[in-house]
C-alpha cells in the first residue's frame, strides 16, 4: 500500500484489531483505564485468531480478514462492559456489529485509486493464524501516531 498508493495512515499503528472504538480520554483518567484493563485480563484466556484472505469498507478502507471468532466477540464484549461499568470514560455500548480486522489502507487511500488497489488485494490469497495472549491500551500522541501505551498478558491458566 505504501509502495503502491502512499498510503501511510495504517502504518501509524501496531497492526491491531480493535476492541473499542477510539475515545477521548484525559491524562488523568489513564491510570484508572491501566487498572481496570490489568484486572478485566485476570479472567481471560489466550484464543486462536484465524485471518483469511481481504476484505473492504468501500470506497476508501482495505483490510485483513478476521474470521468469525466467537472467543473474540465475547472478549470485546466483557471489555466493553467492564468499561463501561466504571462509568468514567467517554464510550458508549457500541451499537454497530463488531466486524473485526486489520486494517492496511484507510483514509489516505484515495477514492480513484481504490478499484485499483482492492483488485489487486481482493485476487491475494492470505492466510494464517495467530495466538491472541494479550490486550494492548494504545493512546494517540500529537504526532498523529497510535502508540502502545502497556499491554497485559492474558494468562494461560485454564
Amino acid at each position: 500500500m505504501l509502495q503502491q498508493f502512499n498510503c501511510k495512515v495504517a502504518l501509524k499503528s501496531l497492526a491491531h484489531i480493535t476492541l473499542i472504538p477510539p475515545f477521548i480520554m484525559p491524562d488523568t483518567e489513564q491510570q484508572a483505564l491501566t487498572d481496570i484493563l490489568k484486572q478485566f485480563v485476570q479472567h481471560q484466556h489466550p484464543f486462536t485468531i484465524h485471518i483469511k484472505n481481504f476484505a473492504a469498507f468501500k470506497p476508501r478502507v482495505i483490510y485483513v480478514a478476521v474470521q468469525t471468532n466467537p472467543l473474540l466477540q465475547q472478549l470485546k464484549i466483557a471489555l466493553e462492559e467492564e468499561i463501561l461499568k466504571a462509568e468514567r470514560f467517554r464510550i458508549k455500548k457500541e451499537e454497530r456489529p463488531f466486524h473485526p480486522h486489520i486494517t492496511i489502507a484507510n483514509r489516505d487511500l484515495q477514492k480513484e485509486d481504490f478499484p485499483k488497489a482492492w483488485q489487486h488485494f481482493n485476487s491475494l490469497l492470505y492466510e494464517t493464524s495467530f495466538t491472541a495472549d494479550n490486550i494492548t491500551l494504545l493512546r494517540h500522541n500529537e504526532q498523529k501516531n497510535w502508540l502502545p501505551v502497556t499491554s497485559f498478558r492474558l494468562p494461560d491458566n485454564r
